[in-house]
């Protein structure tokens, strides 16, 4: 069957018009052991009993093929087999190294195509033969299946199977990928897949540690590119082929899904995807943050999210809490910002990874919202929203009973607290600690009338454990208008006189001049001096507790009556060190 002789590596192809010529004179003789005349065959007969559906390549002169054949007689009697010597057949067509008739067979022959061929003596082995193989003048039949086909002209073949919507960058030489493969011989065959490893095949490309077909295949690839890249085997194992899944000048397919791709010289890449209107601080080292966020791999693959466990992610920026790439990413963002942080592994979780879903030399993508961030030496932030409608000659200050409206939220505008949900002003009394203390502070300085927006941190609210409805370490943001002041009293006073009091006070205590004061006197007393304005009681409180209270320190044998003896003003008790209070 094989003629002797060096390969030739001509590159000559066969005409398309002579090529189907050849077949119409096949299929025009038909299946038929002789000529129509009933004489001899005078060409090779063909039958394609098994076309496969897609034959993207055809057999033509100078390609090198790979095919299995049986050999008989025309009486069935086999006398050659690649089968039987578990040997595909590697050599090349339409340039003399086979018989006649095999040649003419093969041609426009497609990988996993079946044919029947009869060849003629005069196109097979004449009227020699092969000495104890073939006799004189033999027809003979061939059953062959074509396994693979290539030319030295061939190139790496790339067709693009899935192409993302989203392509951020392109395969480049030096770039280290992570790509999932299936790797099949031309006819189907499969040799290897990472798949049934578990893990991605992970190296750097144009390095020389891949063959340089698929160097060459990689090449401008998108995460999430599926590909299917065809290589000639002088770009892949060539004529030693590989173990024993990968025969001598076998051409290899591999089906190719890139997971990721970067190059160690990569920085952390930023792309804001929504920037708030009116942003005037952006995050810097040292600050403390609230941020959600979804964490996926390059080709999508989810690994965490803040969402799912409904809590932001809280801590402080630039000092080593987080992974290098995210302190980078998350400086110089505004509250409220959406971004995304794309992250080379050597700023994140490099070759080793962490856990079971973040593998090693992964490149991390996280879709970023700032809910806000503050620094530990921020101060309330006051912002005049409108003025008083009339002129102001005092404002709030420490000790003053003071009624405002505000709405309180987070910066993200989530809302936590109204008092107009309550149908009435908050009431308090300022320094006193009724309330946290950035809003004191802030409502400092007010005058009856004017708006303000506050924004607190939360070392001035309610710190890092947070309180009902308010998370841990959030900045608060307060609309405020103060409704109305009142003057308060000094530190430990419950009452104080806008005039000099009575000069003989307890004659003036004592109504029915029974020597002894009584609570319903006391009260009565005390009443009257505020009706008249002579007076005023701490604002913001009970009254009736107020006089109760003022009574209880007065009778200080607790007999339910104040004598002159024990009647003291406050000035007096001062003076005396007692620190009981009128």
């Amino acid at each position: 069957m094989f003629r002797a002789g060096p390969p030739s590596h001509t590159l000559l192809r066969l005409p398309l018009l002579q090529l189907l010529l050849l077949l119409l004179q096949a299929v025009g003789r038909g299946l038929g052991r002789a000529s129509p005349a009933g004489g001899p065959l005078e060409d090779v007969v063909i039958e394609r009993y098994h076309i496969p559906r897609a034959c993207p390549r055809e057999v033509q002169m100078g390609d090198f093929v790979r095919y299995h054949y049986n050999g008989t007689f025309e009486d069935g009697k086999k006398f050659d087999s690649s089968y039987d010597r578990s040997t595909l057949v590697a050599i090349v067509v339409g340039v003399g190294r086979l018989i006649t008739g095999m040649d003419r067979g093969l041609m426009g022959m497609c990988v996993n195509e079946r044919r029947r061929l009869i060849v003629p003596p005069h196109l097979g082995y004449g009227s020699i033969g092969v000495a104890g193989l073939i006799p004189p003048d033999a027809t003979l039949y061939f059953d062959v299946v074509l396994l693979d086909v290539w030319n030295k002209a061939d190139t790496v073949q790339v067709s693009t199977l899935l192409l993302p919507p989203h392509c951020p960058r392109m395969v480049q030489d030096s770039d280290f990928v992570r790509y999932h493969y299936n790797g099949t011989l031309l006819d189907g065959t499969a040799f290897d897949t990472s798949y049934s490893r578990g893990g991605t095949y992970d190296t750097y490309v144009g390095s020389g540690w891949l063959i340089k077909g698929m160097d060459q295949g990689l090449l401008g690839m998108c995460p999430g590119e599926r590909r299917k890249i065809t290589i000639p085997p002088f770009l892949a194992y060539g004529e030693k082929g590989y173990g024993t899944m990968i025969p001598s000048h076998a051409s290899l397919v591999f089906h190719v899904l890139l997971v990721d791709l970067h190059n160690p010289k990569d920085t952390v890449q930023l792309e804001t995807l929504e920037l708030p209107p009116g942003c005037v601080r952006r995050a810097v080292a040292g600050d403390f943050m609230r941020y959600h966020y979804n964490g996926s791999l390059m080709d999508g693959t989810l690994f965490d999210s803040s969402y799912s466990r409904n809590h932001t992610y809280d801590t402080y920026v630039g000092r080593g809490y987080i992974i290098p790439g995210m302190d980078q990413g998350l400086q110089g963002a505004c509250m409220g910002e959406r971004r995304r942080i794309t992250i080379p592994p050597h700023l994140a979780y490099g070759e080793n990874g962490t856990g079971d879903k973040i593998p090693g030399s992964a490149v991390l993508i996280f879709h970023v919202h700032i809910i806000d961030f503050h620094n530990p030496a921020d101060p309330v932030e006051v912002k005049t929203l409108s003025p008083p409608p009339e002129t102001c000659n005092e404002t709030a200050k420490p000790g003053d009973f003071v009624r405002y409206h505000y709405n309180c939220s987070l910066l993200d505008g989530t809302k936590l607290f109204s008092s107009h949900d309550y149908g009435a002003p908050q009431e308090a009394t300022l320094g006193a600690h009724k309330v946290i203390e950035g809003l004191d502070i802030g409502l400092q300085g007010m005058c009856v009338g004017e708006r303000r927006q506050l924004v607190v941190p939360p070392h001035l609210a309610h710190g890092e454990s947070g309180a009902r409805g308010v998370p841990g370490s959030a900045v608060l943001l307060f609309e405020v208008e103060l409704v109305s002041r009142e003057e308060g009293l000094p530190t430990g006073y419950l009452f104080v006189w806008h005039e000099d009091p009575p000069a003989n006070l307890f004659e003036d205590l004592d109504l029915n001049k029974d020597g002894e004061v009584p609570l319903e006197e006391f009260s009565t007393f005390i009443k009257a001096q505020v009706s008249e304005g002579k007076g005023r009681l701490m604002p913001g409180q009970d009254p009736e507790k107020i006089i109760a209270d003022m009574f209880q320190n007065q009778d200080r044998n607790q007999d339910g009556k104040i004598t002159a003896e024990e009647l003291k003003l406050k000035l007096d008790e001062d003076q005396e060190r007692v620190h009981e209070e009128l």
